[in-house]
């Protein structure tokens, strides 16, 4: 997350949010320079894993974000954490419609998922950015959080500790739920492969 002090810098954004949801429009513009660098840094490590040619750009992704949030009507976020959970969510949808389009126009081109070293083979596969959308939403009928960690690790470039921090949880709690979602996502996303011999193919 955004560096310095984690409290300190939840206060300001926390009011902002406050405001915001009870009408007063401007907060929304106020609250952007909180976290643009922090957006702006999560969208850049995004293209950087694209291919060249690709058409969206970190700072559209940045901007289309803000789109999204200004028309949202004001959703009742209640804390830095809610928001940058909001952020996350919001940027799977971007990246998923994106590719969506994308996949329309040309069906070679693709939108190439930012790797963790959590699940180190996903994005290998065109095909990857709309099965995980249908993965995880699929995911989140089984466990909702595992779900919700993933979304923040790949999405929003969250590590486990932030992760933890966002979701009010432990680290371990975060580490589990993350091995179980590893695990679920390759069954279901890679069916005919061994799990174990994926993560080995595809470390460096």
């Amino acid at each position: 997350m955004p560096a310095g002090n984690p409290d300190a810098e939840g206060l300001p954004i926390t009011q902002l949010l406050a405001d915001w949801h009870g009408g007063r429009n401007e907060a929304l513009r106020e609250l952007l320079p909180l976290v643009y660098n922090r957006l702006l840094q999560v969208a850049q490590s995004f293209m950087r894993r694209e291919r060249s040619g690709h058409t969206l750009q970190p700072t559209a992704l940045v901007g289309e974000l803000y789109l999204r949030l200004a028309s949202a009507t004001s959703p009742d976020l209640k804390s830095r954490e809610h928001f940058y959970s909001f952020c996350a969510r919001t940027m799977r949808w971007i990246l998923t419609d994106h590719a969506r389009r994308r996949e329309a126009e040309k069906r070679q081109a693709h939108l190439q998922l930012p790797l963790t070293d959590d699940i180190p083979w996903l994005g290998a596969r065109p095909s990857d950015t709309l099965d995980l959308d249908r993965a995880l939403s699929k995911l989140a009928e089984i466990d909702a959080r595992a779900a919700h960690i993933v979304e923040l690790r790949i999405y929003l470039g969250c590590t486990a500790e932030e992760a933890a921090g966002i979701l009010n949880i432990s680290k371990p709690t975060v580490d589990r739920s993350l091995t179980m979602a590893r695990a679920w996502l390759c069954r279901e996303l890679r069916p005919d492969e061994d799990f174990h011999q994926l993560s080995a193919d595809a470390a460096p």
